[in-house]
């Protein structure tokens, strides 16, 4: 099974805003196992902004917002890709680096080009590892978070799934803290999750459940199965791929 996987900032990232290696680590673990089962995996990883952030802390905070983010992203997608580089190294899997913009998915040589680049790393067994290019997408270029580009990429590749690493296990009849509100395991075609979805924001990443599950909706409808889950609990991907039924999460049904 060819698959993308979508991690996002506030899996990847502790409360002080640094980068959380050892999250990040058991994710390559588990990523690296699935890889032993015969799956192909394309990784969209979140947390750049939120590493470079973390690693600049001298810096004064009176940048205007986009050249935050240009800042931040800059510094912290080097230091991203090269943990990444090394925690896969000691599986002997490649990686590949692949930064993107929204326009790189409308203008069609553009996205020949994008596809290619994934095809041929596919091909060869490098695993590509995608991020929005945030040095250089501001305004009308920003995809409207990862949940998006991933979303956009299991399409590009072919995927069969996708799977979105939140911080909880995935979509809620209300507020998760309310124990009067169970998890939604199962999404059929045509079902309508308004009533349930929380319009409001991780405070790590620019997403929040109303675009997971707005993205989760129009990946299924063209044909690819999506699965939103906890990516801070133990194990997770493996589990969702060996014991579905067992493991919460919220699946979005073709």
């Amino acid at each position: 099974m060819r698959i993308t996987i979508k991690i996002g900032s506030n899996v990847l990232t502790r409360s002080d805003g640094s980068l959380d290696v050892t999250r990040m680590s058991a994710l390559v673990d588990q990523i690296a196992e699935l890889r032993r089962q015969g799956h192909e995996i394309i990784l969209v990883s979140s947390g750049a902004v939120a590493s470079g952030r973390g690693e600049l802390k001298h810096i004064q905070h009176d940048l205007d917002s986009v050249d935050q983010r240009q800042l931040f992203s800059a510094v912290g997608q080097a230091k991203l890709i090269n943990r990444y580089f090394e925690l896969f190294r000691e599986y002997g899997i490649a990686v590949g680096q692949v930064l993107t913009t929204k326009e790189n998915f409308q203008d069609s040589e553009h996205r020949k080009n994008q596809e290619n680049c994934m095809r041929v790393m596919l091909d060869n067994g490098v695993l590509p590892i995608v991020n929005e290019n945030d040095t250089v997408s501001v305004t009308e270029l920003m995809f409207t978070d990862n949940d998006e580009l991933s979303g956009l990429i299991a399409q590009m590749t072919h995927s069969q799934t996708l799977v979105i690493l939140s911080n909880i296990d995935g979509i809620y009849t209300g507020n998760p803290a309310n124990p009067d509100s169970h998890l939604i395991s199962i999404v059929k075609p045509g079902k309508d999750l308004s009533d349930y979805i929380q319009n409001t924001k991780s405070s790590g990443g620019r997403g929040g459940m109303q675009s997971k599950s707005s993205v989760a909706t129009k990946t299924a409808e063209a044909g690819i199965n999506v699965i939103i889950a906890n990516g801070k609990r133990d194990d997770i991907l493996v589990k969702l791929m060996n014991d579905r039924d067992n493991t919460p999460c919220t699946e979005f049904l073709i």
